[in-house]
């Protein structure tokens, strides 16, 4: 039976998504792309640790890595959002290609330094930065609408799976020839994901408006997680998590070598076994879900991260060693599926990789910060220090953050609902012309003022969240039942670009706001742009003329 066959109209299965021909590709050569990633990352640490064994120049390889994508995300994911998305990953994919070969070749010639290395993986990071927000948001374009959730547990289930043999092939590939062996395969890797790309003709988006400019949609990628609670909510928690927790990261490599006298396939299993840890946690973490919160799950995995943070520190023998990265790998994933699937559902089409970019941020940002002081510590102090205060850290940001909470955004509709008339206008305004305001009168039935206004606090969010820099609502002085919403935007085109933000979950909070009204009224709905030009260039003229 075909896979096909076998799968389709299955949307409780996990498989499902692997029915459709361009996901199953794109799935199949991401998880051998991802394999080589992996082996690039151990053969770099452990490279570094041949060239120099400061504890801080073995840091920075995780921070060459993980900078591009704080310093890039933001554009990337803009781009994500406002260009072929397909295009983008194209580019990206091939200077990654590129930067791969040519650090393969120079180690393979013995010609690599250590600057040189931290050179060439932050050339990585940079095509990282730019394909990561790209391949999230695309996911929606590969799969149907009741299928995303499974896809998303396959690209998880993908990432582990590569985590898990990447690193213990890699050290044994050095361990029988050289790194430079392990960076060509990488660079190999890449050759499958650029076929399928470049065979893959996906559908062209549509729309009247031009598309935003990428100062613009920076902006606009900004205020909408700015406004968004939820998101804010698992900004901080990620930020909390990923300083502290990158300290095992960016210290394993020195920690087997130094403390363990291990070899590159010591260090290989080191990182298998977190990979193994995540694969079966995998299975363990949905009936977690059935059995607490998904917000009092995270706290738990990332109260167990910290444990084994201070173990590492401790433990006694590489077995034991080998135990608690993969008890680490499974309190990990725990962290990172429940932040990843807290933003997929938080964030709506337009602004989602924009989103996703910036918890990415958050991620890379994060470890970058933490593997340079972790390392600095190391250096003047110890690794068992770095691990132990790293540890604290992190079980002390858990009970600081104890309040804040995930919240949860299953079942809450965030396709765009158009269902606002086209403005009505006598004559069609330039699109970039603005400020753009726009007004809402309300007449308030007094019987339900309290909740009217509680309605209007959560409509202000919205409005600010979708475009508008400004809101504010106003109480006419001559009709105390009369009241005016303002907001603007910063032109006509925003302004359109908000008809089509809106979501369903908005439509029905504004359809509470409207049973608040007196019987029978409806909001008047008015908009005015912003006069420029007073003719004072003229009357400047005729003064100066004037005065000749």
């Amino acid at each position: 039976m075909s896979i096909k066959s076998s799968l389709v109209n299955k949307e409780q299965s996990a498989f499902a998504p692997l029915a459709h021909p361009v996901f199953r590709a794109i799935w199949i050569v991401e998880l051998v792309s991802n394999i080589g990633t992996w082996m690039q990352d151990v053969g770099a640490g452990w490279l570094m640790t041949s060239l120099s064994t400061s504890p801080l120049l073995v840091a920075l390889v995780q921070a060459a890595t993980m900078f591009p994508m704080m310093l890039l995300a933001l554009p990337a994911g803009a781009l994500a959002d406002i260009v072929d998305r397909r295009h983008l990953l194209l580019v990206a994919q091939a200077w990654m290609l590129l930067t791969a070969t040519v650090l393969s070749v120079l180690t393979l010639l013995g010609l690599i330094n250590a600057s040189g290395l931290l050179v060439l993986t932050l050339c990585l990071g940079i095509g990282a930065a730019f394909s990561m927000p790209a391949w999230s948001a695309m996911l929606p374009d590969l799969v149907e609408q009741n299928e995303l959730h499974a896809a998303v547990t396959l690209n998880g289930l993908a990432m582990n799976v590569s985590k898990a043999i990447g690193p213990a092939l890699a050290g044994y590939i050095m361990a029988v020839t050289s790194p430079g062996m392990v960076f060509l395969l990488n660079a190999l890797s890449f050759i499958g994901v650029l076929v399928v790309l470049f065979r893959w003709k996906n559908p062209t988006k549509t729309s009247e408006l031009p598309a935003e400019r990428m100062l613009g949609a920076i902006r606009n990628g900004y205020r909408y997680v700015r406004h968004s609670q939820p998101m804010l909510a698992i900004m901080i928690r990620a930020g909390t998590f990923f300083i502290f927790g990158s300290a095992s990261w960016a210290l394993l490599p020195i920690l087997v070598r130094l403390e363990f006298h291990g070899g590159p396939g010591d260090y290989g299993m080191a990182l298998a076994s977190v990979g193994l840890g995540a694969i079966i946690s995998v299975f363990i973490l949905p009936s977690l879900r059935q059995r607490m919160s998904t917000d009092l799950l995270k706290k738990l995995c990332m109260t167990l991260y910290a444990a084994t943070l201070a173990f590492m520190a401790l433990a006694p023998t590489l077995l034991w060693f080998y135990a608690t990265t993969f008890v680490a790998g499974m309190a990990w994933l725990g962290v990172m599926s429940t932040l990843q699937g807290a933003a997929q559902t938080a964030l709506p089409t337009w602004v989602r990789a924009r989103g996703l970019s910036m918890v990415m941020v958050m991620f890379m940002g994060g470890m970058a910060c933490g593997a340079l002081i972790w390392g600095q510590i190391a250096t003047h102090y110890s690794l068992a220090v770095a691990l132990q205060l790293s540890a604290v850290g992190l079980a002390f940001s858990v009970l600081f953050t104890w309040r804040i909470k995930l919240i949860q955004m299953e079942g809450v509709d965030l396709t765009p609902s158009l269902h606002w008339p086209s403005p009505v206008v006598d004559q069609e305004p330039e699109l970039d012309r603005g400020p753009a305001l726009v007004t809402l009168t309300y007449l308030v039935d007094p019987l339900h003022l309290s909740e009217f206004l509680r309605l209007m606090s959560r409509l202000r969010v919205t409005r600010r969240r979708d475009g508008a820099f400004y809101w504010q609502l106003f109480q006419d002085a001559a009709d105390s039942h009369c009241y005016v919403e303002t907001f603007l935007f910063d032109s006509w085109v925003e302004h359109l670009r908000h008809h089509q933000r809106v979501t369903k979950a908005d439509r029905l909070l504004q359809d509470e706001i409207v049973q608040c009204l007196i019987d029978g009224s409806s909001p008047i709905v008015s908009h005015c742009l912003a006069v420029t030009d007073f003719g004072d260039k003229q009357e400047v003229r005729l003064e100066r003329q004037s005065l000749l």
